[in-house]
């Protein structure tokens, strides 16, 4: 136990101080392995490698395909024009909500979270700046658009946190859509009303927006963006054919691909590049989650592992809790929504599966409580978390508290929600 713990905070202390967890990960498991009596050759080689190999080769086509639409909706301008088209309807003194929605939109049409960081911070900055508002609530504000409901809560989302279940539970992304409608609820509405609160807050402690000294950031450019309109087909399109026409998440997305294509074809030359710089991201993005996957099968492999999860199953009668928890405390371990619910539902799926069966809850339920679950886990080693930082020239100490806030406290309460309703039979 002692071993898991000294491994987590290890793995949780390097990442805050920057260190790639592509590297950290098979070390800090190493001393996992070594404290818990693991030969240390066999724990890399076979345990380790294993839960790496297992999630690319299962999970890689679809980080490929997702990186590249998202990378093509990216250069095309695509992204960005439907971004600012949102943030122009909504109104600039409303910048928080206008980022939100715009943040929200684009996730849930199959854009990677990456790349929303990237459309939507010029568009940010310019709308803050405006607004007068402090620009350290830009991050917890993409934080809730981009990676709390539209990535695991919404009914239907294309991100990889709403599919992983589907293999274990043979459901389609629409699981739950009571639950998940309720969650979605409870973290966007709860969500926006913390970040107004810190921005009245804010405004009247005097705390306001303040450009970095030394770093000159332009307004974001509207004049070469492509028509707002045509640009919302691809992200359209995904949702229908995985949603509505039911389709795999592989054609689903290639039809987003060949859309963009159809679309911007004056811009044929930014393909090539565009479809070369999404593979590049792929597979940073593959193997920062495989990293943390490997850890994970790591610290399962403990034998005292075995007591904790046999401790988590029995905390509850209702299994839907114990799922939660697993998951939640797994994707908190790795730093990673999809890896901790990967390692989870590897080592548990057939387990909630059958359970599924013998005590009668829809496995619909337990596949958005996974989902839901996965992305209640911001902890400031989180990987996405990490990036957005860089990008938006803030640091944990500027802003975790309404991270905290936004990605963790009031996710969990949509997870309490979610496993209410779910325990009536709303499902």
């Amino acid at each position: 136990m002692l071993s898991i713990v000294i491994g987590l905070v290890l793995l949780m202390v390097l990442a805050y101080l920057g260190w790639s967890i592509i590297w950290v990960a098979p070390i800090v498991a190493g001393v996992v392995a070594l404290l818990s009596g693991l030969d240390l050759m066999h724990t890399y080689t076979d345990t380790y490698m294993g839960g790496f190999v297992d999630f690319t080769k299962k999970w890689f086509p679809i980080f490929l395909l997702g990186a590249v639409f998202g990378k093509l909706m990216e250069e095309t301008g695509a992204a960005k024009s439907v971004a600012y088209q949102i943030t122009k309807f909504i109104g600039k003194k409303r910048a928080i909500l206008g980022v939100l929605v715009s943040s929200a939109i684009l996730t849930y049409g199959g854009v990677s979270l990456f790349v929303v960081v990237f459309a939507i911070y010029p568009i940010a900055i310019a709308l803050f700046k405006e607004a007068n508002i402090s620009r350290t609530l830009i991050a917890p504000t993409i934080v809730l658009g981009a990676f709390t409901f539209t990535m695991t809560s919404m009914p239907g989302t294309p991100q990889i946190q709403n599919l992983i279940p589907m293999a274990y539970f043979h459901t389609t992304p629409m699981a739950g859509s009571i639950m998940g409608i309720a969650a979605t609820i409870v973290m966007a509405v709860g969500g926006y009303l913390w970040l107004t609160f810190r921005e009245k807050r804010m405004t009247k402690a005097g705390v306001t927006f303040k450009d970095i000294e030394g770093i000159a950031e332009s307004d974001s450019e509207t004049e070469s963006m492509p028509n707002w309109i045509l640009s919302l087909i691809p992200l359209l399109l995904v949702v229908v054919l995985l949603d509505i026409v039911k389709l795999e998440p592989i054609p689903s997305l290639l039809a987003g691909i060949i859309a963009i294509f159809i679309i911007n074809v004056k811009q044929y030359k930014k393909f090539i590049p565009s479809i070369n710089e999404g593979g590049k991201g792929s597979v940073m993005a593959i193997i920062n989650t495989s990293a943390a996957v490997g850890f994970g099968a790591v610290v399962t492999a403990v034998p005292e592992f075995k007591h904790i999860t046999e401790m988590l199953l029995g905390i509850s009668s209702n299994p839907l809790v114990s799922e939660s928890l697993i998951v939640q405390i797994l994707a908190m371990i790795t730093g990673s929504a999809s890896g901790g619910m990967g390692i989870a539902l590897q080592a548990l799926g057939h387990t909630y599966a059958g359970l599924a069966h013998s005590t009668g809850i829809n496995r619909e339920a337990f596949h958005r409580m996974a989902s839901i679950a996965s992305g209640a886990s911001i902890l400031p080693h989180n990987g996405a978390l990490l990036t957005l930082l860089a990008v938006t020239k803030v640091t944990h100490k500027d802003c975790y508290k309404d991270v905290f806030m936004v990605g963790l406290v009031i996710p969990t309460i949509s997870m309490i929600v979610a496993i209410i309703l779910a325990s009536i039979g709303l499902i």
